[in-house]
Order: C-alpha cells, then sequence, then structure tokens
C-alpha cells in the first residue's frame, strides 16, 4: 500500500495525501502515525500536550526542510516544527511535523569563543562541550531543553541578570523561511529577519542551525537553599527585600514548593510545604558568599546545595525535571513585588493557605536582561521587574482544582501584574499567543515579515499572525 493509500483510507485530506506521498517519493524521510519512528518522533514533555500531526518529516538538513515547505504550500498544508519536544501548543491537527531532531551539530571555536549548534541540540551537550574550555552558553534552568526553541523565545537563564538574554548572544540562524528559500540570517544580511527570529519564536521559519557566542564563565558560586513550611514567611519576606539590593553579578528566584511524596524526591522536602532560594552568582564566590548570607541567616535551610559548581552543572540550581509529566503551566509578569507582595504570595500559597500548585515561583529579573545590547529583538518586555511562574500536575482526579486555582493565583496578585508575557513561558497558541506575548506594534512588525517570508502562510508559528 502506498502512503497515498494509506492516508486517504485514514480520511485524510486528498491534497495532505498528496503532499506526503510527493515528499517520500523526493526520497524526504516521512513517518506515519502508528509507527515507531512517528511515536518517538512526536513526543512532548507535557503530557497535556500531545501532538497529533499527518506525517512527521525527519529532516536530515535544509534540504528537507525546504522540500517540505514547498510541498505544503502546493496541498494548502500547514507545517510545524520541533526539536525535543519542549514547548509544545499546537496540536498540529492536519499539519506536516518537520522533526529537527537529528540536527545534532555541536562545534565550538574555543579561540574565538562561540559555537554553532544544530536544531535538536539541547543544552545539556552544549554545556558538556564547552566546559573544557572554560566558556559558556546561556542555558536556561533546564539543560534538558533544545538549544534553538529557547534563543528563538528569548532565553531567560538563571544567569540572566549578569549576561542578559541567550538571544543577545546570538551570530547567526541558518533556517527555511515560509517560502521554502534557505537563508543565513545576521545583523548584517537580513537585520528584519535577525529582529523577529529572536523572540518571534517558529514564526518566521524554520531553524536548522544557530551560531551563539559564548562566555567566560568556567564556574559559578550557585545552587539553592531549602526551607521547611515554619520558616516560609521569614524567608519570602526577607527574599523579597535583598533581591532588590542584589547586584547585578547575581540572578535568583524563589518557589514555594509542594513535592509529592516520592522516592524521587529528597526525605526532608516530600509531601509537605517548602521554601527553595534559586541563587547564581557569577562573581567572586567569597563575595557570593557574603550576598546569600542574608538568606542562609533567616533561618537553618533543609538542604543547602549553593557552593562553587563547574558552569556545566547550571542545571543543578533549579534541578527541573526531566520525565515527562501532565503539567497545567501559567505565567505572568510583574512590575513590582517587595514586602507586600510577599505578603500577598504567602496568603495565596503560603504553608497555612490551600493551593493545588506544585510549585509557585517568583523570579527577579532586570539587570542585564534590559540591555539589547544596541541590536532590539521582537523579545518582548525587557523592563519587567519579575516573572510569576506556577506549575500544576494535573491528576485527572484533581484537574479542574488546579486549572481554578492557577487563575486564583495569578488574580491574586493582580496589584502587581502588569500587561505581557514572556514568548518562552506563554503556555498558549495561535492569537491568543500573540496578543498575549507582543506589543501591537510588535505583532504588526512580525506580521509584515510573515507576509513577505511566507506569503502562502504555510508556516504553522504564524497561525495568530496570519488569521
Amino acid at each position: 500500500m502506498t502512503i497515498l493509500s494509506s492516508l486517504i483510507g485514514a480520511d485524510y485530506r486528498p491534497a495532505t495525501a498528496a503532499a506526503v506521498q510527493a515528499l517520500a517519493d523526493s526520497g524526504v524521510p516521512v513517518h506515519l502515525p502508528g509507527t515507531e519512528a512517528y511515536t518517538a518522533l512526536t513526543g512532548t514533555s507535557n503530557l497535556l500536550k500531545a501532538i497529533r500531526p499527518t506525517a512527521v518529516v525527519a529532516a536530515r538538513g535544509s534540504d528537507d526542510v525546504s522540500r517540505t515547505l514547498r510541498a505544503a504550500a502546493t496541498a494548502g498544508v500547514r507545517v510545524a516544527v520541533q526539536g525535543t519536544g519542549h514547548g509544545a501548543t499546537e496540536t498540529m491537527q492536519d499539519a506536516i511535523l518537520v522533526s529537527t531532531a537529528a540536527l545534532d551539530e555541536v562545534t565550538v571555536h574555543a579561540d574565538e569563543r562561540w559555537a554553532r549548534i544544530g536544531a535538536g541540540v539541547k543544552w545539556a551537550a552544549v554545556l558538556e562541550a564547552c566546559a573544557p574550555y572554560g566558556l559558556a552558553g546561556l542555558a536556561g534552568s533546564s539543560p534538558d531543553v533544545g538549544v534553538v526553541g529557547y534563543l528563538t523565545g528569548g532565553g531567560l537563564g538563571p544567569v540572566a541578570r549578569t549576561h542578559g538574554l541567550a538571544s543577545d548572544t546570538v551570530r547567526a540562524f541558518e533556517l527555511v523561511t515560509g517560502d521554502g528559500v534557505f537563508r543565513r540570517v545576521t545583523a548584517e544580511s537580513h537585520p528584519d529577519l535577525f529582529w523577529g527570529l529572536r523572540g518571534g519564536k517558529g514564526a518566521l521559519g524554520i531553524v536548522t542551525a544557530v551560531e551563539i557566542d559564548l562566555v567566560d564563565q568556567a564556574e559559578l558560586y550557585a545552587g539553592a537553599l531549602w526551607f521547611g513550611a515554619a520558616d516560609a514567611a521569614a524567608v519570602i519576606r526577607t527574599w523579597s527585600q535583598w533581591c532588590e539590593l542584589l547586584p547585578e553579578e547575581g540572578t535568583t528566584s524563589i518557589a514555594v514548593m509542594r513535592l509529592p511524596d516520592m522516592p524521587i524526591f529528597p526525605e526532608p522536602l516530600r509531601g509537605t510545604t517548602s521554601v527553595s532560594v534559586r541563587f547564581a552568582w557569577t562573581g567572586d564566590p567569597a563575595v557570593g558568599e557574603e550576598m546569600i548570607r542574608a538568606i542562609r541567616s533567616v533561618a537553618a535551610p533543609l538542604i543547602d546545595t549553593v557552593q562553587v559548581m563547574p558552569y556545566s552543572s547550571l542545571g543543578d540550581v533549579h534541578s527541573d525535571p526531566v520525565d515527562p509529566m501532565p503539567l497545567h503551566e501559567h505565567h505572568s509578569l510583574l512590575h513590582s513585588f517587595g514586602i507586600d507582595g510577599a505578603d500577598r504570595l504567602l496568603e495565596l500559597v503560603g504553608p497555612d493557605a490551600q493551593t493545588a500548585q506544585a510549585m509557585v515561583e517568583v523570579r527577579q529579573l532586570g539587570g542585564k536582561v534590559r540591555d539589547d545590547r544596541g541590536l532590539p529583538s521582537a523579545f518582548p518586555h525587557r523592563d519587567a521587574a519579575y516573572s510569576l511562574f506556577t506549575i500544576g500536575v494535573m491528576i485527572p482526579e484533581i484537574a479542574q482544582m488546579v486549572t481554578a486555582d492557577t487563575a486564583r493565583v495569578h488574580d491574586g496578585l493582580a496589584a502587581w501584574t502588569r500587561q505581557g508575557g514572556l514568548p518562552n513561558f506563554t503556555d498558549t497558541a495561535g492569537q491568543e499567543w500573540i496578543e498575549r506575548v507582543f506589543t501591537p506594534d510588535a505583532a504588526r512588525r512580525l506580521q509584515m515579515l510573515s507576509l513577505v517570508y511566507d506569503p502562502d502562510a504555510v508556516l504553522l508559528g504564524a497561525r495568530g499572525l496570519r488569521s
């Protein structure tokens, strides 16, 4: 049975089936539902965000991407992209998925302090490759996240106040735009696309490789302090004042955690409320130790991992889980926090509150995050002071409760909330995502770029711009 006949037999549109058949006939690796390859390439990190594309193209390079986009344009089919399975927001139903997982190049040019990275690479591989040279890429809190998706969403990591957004380190993108044309994009060669790709996620093309500048950062003084429920109020109130005095060498967040009673978590934290202060200091460790003393002096931590560590261990600061889970996530930006914000947070999710959230994090922004290095980008809201991020585990028995409680928490901090959202943290799609993330001027500029470089509206990531 041909791909064409099997797809038509499965009630796919004839035009869609014809596009997939044409790709297979041209030698492009195509995988259909029900195959092991399809299952492997459509996995996501959030089990609530299952994807069901018509077919998956396992891209070997830009030629496969270009063929896919052109065939899809002819058939009137949209094309989605996924590298590592993080950040899925669309079901991708009726779309062809381009998987960039096989594009796994990591080349470090240590003398010139830059690296070339394929679109299927996770940050863990980059950290490992850079470590022997004492160099660092500006990874996020989880090294399990893909490099390209993170960079196109701006990239706000554990050392952002010192080194800025990861997207500001990009030297060049190699991508295929929606019209099927391969382009190498730099600030000089395609300044319009270079603006839009840094913050616009997948709205303008499918990135196959990226080149980034690296920073000299062999070590950090970093980790997390975990406190018990009895000390939560004192720690959160102190943190709210302490972080406002923190120099740019320090980046910090605080998280109220309710970890389940499971062996994968440290014994003191299981089945109880705890507070984690995350801290990364890029300067002299002795000075960093003086800085964090204000938090250590509040109470005796249950766990204290703050120490000198290799930069390649950056993921230990947040210790984000790696295994896929069914998660409900939501995000807001705050214009301030302070002692009043701390007291309100305690009312909403402190030890005496009833909440269905597994984690509620307030992350301090500012510092070099505000500095675009003279190259503006589509990344929005650099001037936000804090980010509020909530995660609830969507066990069927409490799923409705989690959703309602998420709204309660974010609405409860409305007095500190400002408009906008960060691209990598905003868990929506389409026009709702565009309106939530971008200013009207930025959205219009992205829309004009989409009309020029994706005239047939092939890219699913541009749906919100073209609807």
